[in-house]
């Protein structure tokens, strides 16, 4: 027998054991410092409760929530994680722990290349690196001033949007996949002046086919994250795989920025108003280091684009599925609107009860239907009575959260109205638990405000152009709201549609 045979016999023997030590721990040990952990289902040797995750995982972790409590115990694999599924439970959570569970658990894969110690998604806030590149993001473009400067670009990226629509009026077609392009171009645009989606170069399919590709890769189950003493020998191979995408996709952004570099030499009193010219100045001033500018690309670009065009699509379903919301929200837009031929932000911004329909949205079908796990990095955490040792993983069930029933009534219908009725308006900085859509606290998602910008003026100026019918033969009443996990919270079965300029 080889030697690397040998040591791969032993580790796997070692991991054994350790599940076994791990098992029979849980069977004795139900207290820390004077404190019970929280319940769950019995764990069996090394898979744990990976055996009760079949399904749609938000749902899944739901139901076992309605039999254990809203904060549950689990074991994934080896490791341990708390699953946080009511407001009051999440509430306690942000108010009184957000530093303590402001760390990230990194899934194996992201370890390649260094990815994860150098991405804001997984750095812990106390790091100044995530303190450094959070701050860039909030001065240079999520600032009021960066998404002003921006404003003319996303407007004009829309009205394209809606233009290329129109010349296929009438015609049936895939919801998601058109506005994807939109919002493609839209991000790419105000980010380094480029339309992925249309300028036909291979470089541009590349990209955006690397990013599904990555995605793919690092949502498949790895039993390096099951089992983490097994991690050193990457058994799937994911996190080498999802390297070489990695690798590819930064050679296509440093492409992108090395001829900006370029132009500057040539030029530098040219510029183009985006995110890569705020990034490079920062850069020449010595600021930053090199690698700061290909990450922050890549980290924005990768997390906007698909979450912002799954919300759009969710929301056109609801609307077509109700057809009494779609009639309120076309009377609004005809008396707030009139015959304005486009829209701008500033007409969106007046459109009350479109917002609520954005809300209503992303409440009742999350995108991040389970936030980016937290971390916890330090002990006395303790929620529900209950307390969560260091080292737990703490994942906030978002979907369970914003269905939770002592919050909200009748959770599981679309009724926008609800977010004119609250005696507290609910924005979307999570400061009230029941409405998470992006997370709360100190790890709150940094695109929000691009977001509440792009989603309802994309959703608006596609209402105000079109009517939007059902391919023939389909029923509001007998379309397919399923939902279905991912990474993200999308519908089982993609939206068709006609679109109808409206004379």
């Amino acid at each position: 027998m080889e030697k690397s045979e040998l040591s791969s016999l032993w580790m796997l023997a070692a991991a054994a054991l350790a599940a076994v030590l791990l098992y029979l721990s849980t069977l004795r040990r139900r207290y820390v410092g004077g404190k019970p952990l929280p319940p769950g289902p019995m764990p069996l040797p090394l898979i744990g409760n990976l055996h009760c995750l079949g399904g749609t995982f938000h749902h899944t972790l739901a139901k076992l929530a309605r039999a254990h409590g809203p904060v549950m115990t689990l074991r994934l694999g080896l490791p341990t994680a708390v699953i946080i599924s009511s407001r009051d439970a999440a509430a306690e959570a942000y108010t009184k722990y957000d530093q303590r569970l402001a760390a990230r658990p990194v899934p194996d894969a992201f370890r390649a290349n260094h990815f994860s110690d150098r991405s804001m998604t997984f750095t812990p806030s106390s790091d100044p690196q995530w303190k450094s590149q959070r701050s860039i993001f909030a001065t240079n473009i999520f600032s009021p001033r960066g998404l002003a400067e921006l404003r003319a670009i996303r407007e004009r990226k829309v009205r394209e949007l809606v233009g290329y629509i129109r010349a296929r009026a009438g015609e049936e077609m895939h919801v998601r996949e058109v506005v994807h392009n939109g919002v493609l171009n839209l991000m790419s645009s105000s980010f380094f002046s480029v339309d992925m989606a249309d300028v036909g170069s291979a470089s541009a399919h590349g990209l955006r086919q690397l990013i599904e590709d990555i995605v793919a890769k690092v949502s498949s189950p790895n039993v390096s994250d099951f089992v983490p003493i097994l991690g050193r020998l990457d058994l799937q191979g994911l996190r080498r795989k999802t390297g070489k995408l990695l690798d590819n996709a930064f050679g296509i952004l440093d492409d992108i920025i090395e001829h900006r570099l370029d132009e500057s030499r040539d030029n530098p009193a040219g510029k183009h108003g985006d995110f890569l010219d705020a990034l490079l100045k920062l850069l020449s001033d010595g600021k930053i280091p090199r690698f700061y500018v290909t990450h922050m690309l890549f980290d924005v670009f990768v997390a906007g684009a698909d979450t912002m065009t799954t919300t759009i699509e969710w929301a056109m379903a609801e609307l077509i599925h109700n057809p009494r919301v779609m009639a309120k929200v076309q009377a609004e837009m005809k008396d707030v609107l009139g015959s304005k031929e486009t829209i701008d932000e500033a007409d969106v911004a007046r459109l009350t009860y479109l917002h609520c329909v954005f809300k209503e949205a992303m409440r009742l079908h999350p995108v991040g239907c389970i936030l980016v796990p937290h971390l916890a990095v330090q002990d006395g955490v303790e929620i529900g009575g209950y307390a969560i040792p260091k080292g737990t993983t703490v994942i906030f069930n978002a979907w369970a959260i914003m269905r939770d029933p002592t919050a909200w009534e009748e959770p599981d219908k679309f009724v926008p109205e609800r977010f004119l009725q609250k005696s507290s308006p609910l924005d979307l900085r999570g400061k009230e638990a029941e409405f998470i859509p992006f997370g709360s606290g100190r790890r709150l998602c940094p695109g929000l405000s691009l977001a509440d910008r792009v989603v309802p003026l994309i959703l608006a100026s596609l209402l105000h152009a079109f009517e939007w019918r059902l391919p023939d033969g389909m029923s509001a009443e007998k379309m397919d709201m399923t939902e279905r996990f991912t990474t993200i919270n999308v519908l089982a079965t993609s939206l068709k549609a006609v679109p109808v300029v409206k004379h």
